[in-house]
């Protein structure tokens, strides 16, 4: 085994914060149900890509897939296939097998609910892990996600891709708009009968709005049409940040942000690249981008939201969600 190999296995072994360290990681990926798999492979196995990433590869998977959700199940076989047949990945039959020959995991699974099953063994094997969009089908698995990865020390972050759009990078940094006082985010939301309203579709506008706003939201407020969902929460200091979820999926990305100075747009445009150069530089250093409270406080809103619809559009305290779900 050459030396390189060995200080990796060390590293993990002993679960220093488990950053890990080599020229070429081994990526072992979870759930072959979603379009993810194919297109993130592609940007870091194949160096002709025009957004190639270099650092890691994807080595091995294991399939999933979820029965009662036709989007997953009509999926896995196709993408399992171009792994395979482009990639040369290896399928194994567990997710523990699978471990054993990879240095770090992305958790790709669309279906949220069994990612808190799928991230145990993860976990367990000490394996820095990325957990795709979105982090868990409930507000008290994510929780217990973030539970079992302290405990364990090892290091785990979730993100939608459209935390780091370009134009949305540089929204978060436009000083010339001075304080950030509030945030619109636009996006599609479609549903699905398996998950709470927004962590379907819904968690990608609602990921750009807490880019923009952070943490410190305390109420929310939901109302809902037909069509439209609005998401309204108050956060500390009195700044507002705002969800508008279309239905029909029809409306683009899009954030408007309102500071002491003056208002500004996201640009348009972006892909999965800038979010795979965050997830490798994660699994080279063992630092999370994303931070536990965030992503936590992110899934709080989005249930509060589902909380505020079931009371008839009253306020909803995200301190009440959070200790409902077992969380403080």
């Amino acid at each position: 085994m050459k030396l390189q190999a060995l200080l990796l296995a060390s590293s993990i072994a002993v679960a220093t914060p488990a950053a890990v360290h080599a020229a070429d990681l081994r990526i072992g990926m979870i759930g072959l149900d979603t379009s993810h798999v194919a297109a993130f492979t592609g940007i870091l196995n194949d160096p002709a890509h025009k957004s190639h990433i270099p650092g890691a590869k994807v080595v091995a998977a294991f399939k999933g897939g979820s029965a009662d959700i036709p989007s997953s199940a009509d999926r896995v076989e196709g993408f399992t296939k171009t792994l395979t047949e482009k990639y040369g990945v290896k399928i194994y039959d567990s997710i523990e097998e699978m471990c054993k020959h990879v240095d770090v995991v992305m958790l790709e699974s669309v279906d949220g609910r069994p990612h808190l099953a799928q991230a145990r063994p993860v976990i367990a094997a000490k394996k820095p892990l990325f957990i795709d969009k979105p982090i868990a089908g409930s507000l008290k698995d994510a929780l217990e996600i973030f539970r079992l990865a302290r405990e364990a020390k090892v290091p785990v972050f979730s993100s939608s891709s459209l935390r780091y759009y370009p134009g949305l990078v540089e929204l978060k940094a436009n000083t010339a708009i001075g304080e950030v006082r509030g945030a619109l985010s636009t996006g599609p939301c479609s549903l699905e009968k398996t998950h709470p309203d927004l962590f379907w579709y819904g968690v990608h506008a609602a990921e750009a709005l807490y880019a923009i706003m952070g943490t410190g939201c305390e109420s929310v407020v939901r109302v809902s049409t037909p069509g439209t969902d609005v998401v309204t929460g108050v956060w500390n200091g009195g700044r507002v940040g705002i969800f508008r979820g279309i239905r029909d999926g029809s409306a683009p990305y899009r954030v408007t942000a309102y500071g002491s100075k003056g208002v500004a747009d996201q640009k348009p445009g972006g892909d999965y690249s800038a979010l795979l150069r965050e997830v490798i530089k994660f699994f080279q250093t063992g630092t999370p981008p994303v931070s536990e409270a965030e992503t936590t406080e992110l899934f709080a809103f989005m249930e509060a939201a589902d909380e505020s619809k079931r009371q008839g559009g009253a306020p909803v305290k995200i301190a009440d969600v959070l200790k409902k779900a077992g969380g403080k």
